[in-house]
């Protein structure tokens, strides 16, 4: 009897100490309200993710920032909740969204594009805000500074060199001499890109015209203007026209008007070329901002990263059905040439 009373101890004891031991990670387990015990989880963290309309270029975008979290530990449905709002292009949309993750009291918010950046750092101040393919965060007052973000608003910005993309139109068009230009006139994105080309234009004796739109309704009969005035039609970084490219390509091709973009995916689509940027790499990049500012980094101690790697992409068909050639020098220029 005392033998099994003691064999009874011994296993009690062994099966106490191993379920002390089952805790993950070694740490101690944490108390409940009732004396007992329980393992330490990890926290989920809530991150909304505002975009401003869908279209290839911005789509990227999302891509690469869910999979900079998902590299640097935080995959969505395990240590992250991503709540993915679509604003479809409509700015009134962008404040209700940024609203909402107000209400919701949201770990974080990214905001792809300026309107949405814009609608979620004036909603939102007392949690981090990161925006992404924003090209001027200055003046988008966003930030004071690209070096030393002076609110809790930082991310990562997709300026080009309107000089370059006038460069490389001309190489298309020697003789160019009248340039179309057709950009949201509520966009401040875009509003400063056609200033920068007019300044570039003017620099080279170089007639800009301009075509304003307030909604993607507008597009193709703005583009219709245009191939009644201009020898070539430049998009600049402009999501309600990047998403609604067709109706600018439509009646440019009709004309014979060639088309120069400032993204990759809008040359895909039909454009003839551009020096751009990869999206999804500009996408991945704030991601991976993302994740340390979740790891305790500060967003004052995070400045602005803007993207300095362009590339030139050429789509053949595209120039050819404008009647334009390629040069050996834009051929051994180009990273990608799309057949």
């Amino acid at each position: 009897m005392r033998k099994g009373l003691g064999l009874l101890l011994s296993g009690t004891l062994a099966f106490a100490l191993a379920a002390c031991g089952s805790n993950t990670g070694g740490q101690p387990a944490a108390k409940t309200s009732n004396g007992g015990s329980t393992a330490k989880q990890e926290k989920t963290i809530s991150l909304g993710l505002t975009q401003f309309v869908e279209h290839p270029a911005l789509d990227s975008v999302r891509k690469g920032i869910v999979d900079g979290l998902a590299e640097a530990g935080y995959q969505d449905g395990k240590n992250l909740v991503i709540d993915y709002q679509n604003a479809h292009g409509d700015m009134s949309n962008t404040v209700s969204i940024a609203q909402k993750f107000a209400s919701d009291k949201k770990d974080i918010v990214v905001a792809i594009a300026t309107p949405s950046a814009q609608a979620a750092a004036k909603t939102i101040q007392d949690k981090p805000v990161v925006f992404s393919a924003v090209t001027d965060p200055v003046s988008a007052q966003l930030v004071g500074s690209l070096d030393k973000p002076d609110k809790n608003v930082t991310g990562t910005s997709d300026k080009l060199s309107m000089d370059k993309q006038l460069e490389l139109i001309q190489k298309f068009l020697p003789s160019l001499k009248k340039l179309g230009i057709i950009y949201t006139t509520s966009e401040v994105n875009s509003e400063v890109q056609v200033k920068e080309m007019e300044e570039a234009a003017r620099k080279k004796g170089i007639e800009v015209f301009k075509a304003g739109i307030t909604s993607s309704n507008e597009v193709q009969l703005a583009a219709q203007t245009l191939v009644d005035k201009a020898q070539a039609i430049f998009i600049p970084i402009d999501n309600t026209v990047v998403a609604s490219v067709e109706g600018v390509l439509t009646p440019a091709q009709k004309a014979k008007i060639p088309v120069f973009a400032s993204d990759i995916d809008t040359v895909k689509r039909g454009a003839v070329a551009t020096y751009g940027i990869d999206y999804y790499k500009v996408g991945k990049q704030t991601g991976e901002m993302v994740a340390r500012i979740l790891k305790g980094q500060k967003v004052a101690d995070t400045p602005v990263e803007v993207t300095r790697e362009v590339n030139l992409t050429i789509h053949e068909k595209a120039a050819a059905a404008f009647g334009l050639t390629l040069s050996d020098e834009l051929k051994n220029q180009a990273k990608e040439i799309l057949k």
